[in-house]
């Protein structure tokens, strides 16, 4: 259940008035803001305070209140531009991987998808055949996508062919891609992405997992993928996310037209 929502129910619940238990339609911004959650406490980002804030003031609407909340008392947030790897610095981490290494960070590449839903992919939510991986709700291990978004991903034909590499090998006891013993999750990656940027002479303060996701974002707009397809394979919920990783292209022909425009 999402945390947003339990944190709502808790403060409802323990409020003493009856509508939504302690904001009525006359509350003001003062009564309001006591039943916000205290995101600074929890520090966390301020993209991440914006997004859970706006989720309860969605409830609040929901219930018919509204106007409780000024413009400007609103949380703050400055869009960063996504990063995304440069394809001669990801040639230089993968050549500095062995096979194993080689195929996790492929995967966050190819299929652009988040940490978790890595570390919680099954083979069952691979399609050889159609060439497609599923993210997908896991109840056994109490676990589900982002906002409970299930999900298919296509596949290229190398990343077929290293994990079916991968599954001959695999203990067939384990239902889970990447386990490690007792198959359990994965959930070192991310220190595994930065030894690996080290060995290859990288700074590793510039390798991150979600990088990947924005590479495989950015890539596969520039390649002419629409927008709605690439919302699809990422689980966003709307379009304005996807189109954060629509990012000038810096190719080659980019930069040939450029100096023909100032010849």
């Amino acid at each position: 259940m999402p945390s947003s929502f339990l944190h709502i129910r808790h403060r409802s619940r323990t409020s003493p008035s009856p509508v939504a238990r302690g904001i009525s339609k006359t509350s003001n911004a003062k009564t309001s803001s006591s039943l916000l959650p205290s995101y600074d406490e929890k520090e966390q980002a301020p993209r991440s305070c914006w997004n859970k804030f706006n989720n309860v003031m969605s409830f609040l609407k929901a219930q018919g209140i509204r106007g409780i909340v000024k413009k400007n008392d609103w949380p703050r947030f400055t869009e960063e531009e996504p990063e995304v790897y440069e394809r001669e610095e990801l040639d230089r981490l993968l050549a500095a991987c062995d096979d194993e290494e080689r195929l996790w960070f492929e995967v966050f590449l190819m299929t652009g998808m988040r940490e978790q839903e890595v570390m919680y992919t099954y083979w069952s939510d691979v399609n050889f055949t159609a060439s497609t991986v599923r993210v997908s709700h896991k109840p056994d291990r109490g676990w589900a996508p982002k906002a409970y978004k299930e999900r298919e991903i296509p596949i290229p034909a190398k990343l077929v062919t290293a994990l079916k590499g991968c599954k001959a090998k695999a203990d067939a006891r384990c239902n889970l891609v990447f386990p490690t013993s007792g198959c359990n999750p994965k959930l070192d990656f991310l220190d595994c992405l930065k030894t690996c940027a080290k060995r290859a002479k990288l700074d590793p303060e510039n390798f991150w997992l979600h990088k990947f996701r924005a590479t495989f974002a950015t890539w596969s707009l520039w390649t002419g993928v629409d927008l709605r397809t690439v919302q699809q394979w990422l689980g966003h919920s709307d379009m304005e996310s996807t189109m954060r990783y629509l990012k000038p292209s810096r190719s080659q022909q980019v930069r040939e037209k450029v100096n023909e425009i100032f010849a």
